[in-house]
Parts: structure tokens; C-alpha cells; sequence
């Protein structure tokens, strides 16, 4: 999988956009939350909601040790680096993707959440 393929698949989700809040460093928003945080495309990986807790988040650390990390300064709430390119599926990643806005979604107020197709 791309960063460009990764940022689309991102961008596809109902009421998401992208922002550059740092220079040089892409995330998707829904609302005013960032739901996947994509860099720069180097290294390939993506930051995700991936557990409502680090104890829950944990689980991809120990699944995939060389692909997973907590993500610096959010990955005490929940939040892992995952390389895109090694041991981690394409599939799981999109689908982490999918948890992660779903995630994000059920936390923003009813009136700031995208209509659902």
C-alpha cells in the first residue's frame, strides 16, 4: 500500500478531510478531530486510535513487536504507530483505520457527526 492509497482510503470515509497542522505532517480529520495521523509518507506508517485504552492498544505491540508502537506523546490513551510495508497485513491496517474513525466518530458531539449513507 501507497501513502497515497493510504491517505485516500482515509479520505473516503463520510466527512473526512485533510489537514496539515504541523508542517510537513498530514493527518485526516472528521470534525475538528484527527482520526489517522500520516506524516509525511516517510517512513510508511500511520498513527491510530487503535484501543480505548494502552492496555487495549497493547495488543498490536505484542502481536506485530517490530511493526507496532506507541505513538509518542497520545499512545497512553490508546493511540500506536503501525508500519505500513512489514508484518502487519494491508487488510488489518485498513481495518484499524476503520476503528479508529469509528472511534473518534462516537466521541464527537451528535450534531458534528457526518451523515452516514
Amino acid at each position: 500500500m501507497t501513502w497515497e492509497e493510504l491517505l485516500a482510503y482515509c479520505l473516503s470515509k463520510p466527512g473526512a478531510w485533510q489537514d496539515e497542522p504541523w508542517e510537513g505532517d498530514v493527518v485526516a480529520k472528521v470534525g475538528p478531530k484527527i482520526f489517522a495521523f500520516l506524516g509525511s509518507g516517510e517512513p510508511l506508517g500511520v498513527g491510530l486510535k487503535c484501543g480505548a485504552s494502552r492496555e487495549s492498544a497493547d495488543e498490536w505491540l505484542l502481536r506485530y513487536p517490530g511493526d507496532a508502537a506507541a505513538e509518542a506523546y497520545i499512545g497512553r490513551s490508546g493511540w500506536n504507530h503501525l508500519r505500513i510495508g512489514g508484518a502487519i497485513p494491508d487488510d488489518e491496517i485498513l481495518e484499524a483505520i476503520d476503528t479508529s474513525y469509528a472511534a473518534v466518530v462516537s466521541k464527537l458531539p451528535k450534531k458534528d457527526r457526518p451523515a452516514v449513507s
